[in-house]
């Protein structure tokens, strides 16, 4: 905590007289963000610092593994959901994302088995993405398992997204789009999910994106 406090210190220090106007326009104005990031709770990934976003650009959701489950409306407690909701319905989102990354835990979790200690909830959870696992245990080595899975997860996420009748509605519209992408932390390069399934890197996304203008 002292470490965190001393963090809040340079921040009022250095950060908030940079950014003081954001936060007053935020506080009189509102939050009007057009994306949603669903992202991991990996510390190491933070969806802020990958797209360079300023404070209240963007909606971020953070789990165990970047998962969304289905559309399951009942008297549980739905975090991600509720989230989901929020964002497209009450905020009305135009792009949601969901963001996985290199080194997962939780997806290391879904291939080997959950430690003995997170098996609470933690097992529980990643049995959701059981398919990305089958997916992915055909690859010879570990690493190219990890990386598979890791990248089957972000597509599961977004095949339950779809399960939500008023992010299906909004998608056949045009008025919402969802996207996957993947985050290397050793080297910083950010994939796209391609609509064939495949993940290409972020450069050249934007090269064929802008060659289409």
């Amino acid at each position: 905590m002292d470490d965190l406090i001393a963090g809040y210190k340079r921040f009022r220090e250095r950060g908030w007289p940079e950014r003081r106007k954001i936060f007053e326009e935020l506080s009189e104005k509102g939050q009007s963000p057009t994306a949603m990031v669903i992202g991991c709770i990996d510390s190491r990934v933070d969806p802020a610092m990958i797209f360079d976003v300023a404070p209240g650009e963007i909606m971020i959701v953070r789990n165990v593994a970047n998962l969304v489950p289905p559309y399951e409306p009942d008297t549980a407690y739905h975090g991600t959901s509720a989230a989901l909701e929020f964002g497209v319905r009450v905020m009305g989102i135009t792009d949601i994302i969901v963001l996985g990354h290199g080194m997962c835990g939780g997806v290391q979790a879904l291939l080997k088995g959950a430690p003995a200690n997170a098996r609470d909830f933690v097992a529980p959870w990643m049995s959701m993405a059981s398919s990305a696992r089958e997916r992915s245990m055909h690859l010879p080595t570990e690493e190219e398992r990890q990386s598979c899975c890791e990248q089957e997860v972000i597509k599961v996420s977004i095949a339950n997204i779809m399960t939500f009748p008023w992010v299906a509605e909004r998608v056949a519209t045009g008025a919402l789009n969802v996207h996957g992408a993947w985050f290397a932390i050793h080297s910083g390069i950010l994939m796209i999910l391609q609509p064939d399934g495949r993940f290409v890197d972020a450069e050249t996304y934007i090269s064929r994106f802008s060659a289409n203008f």
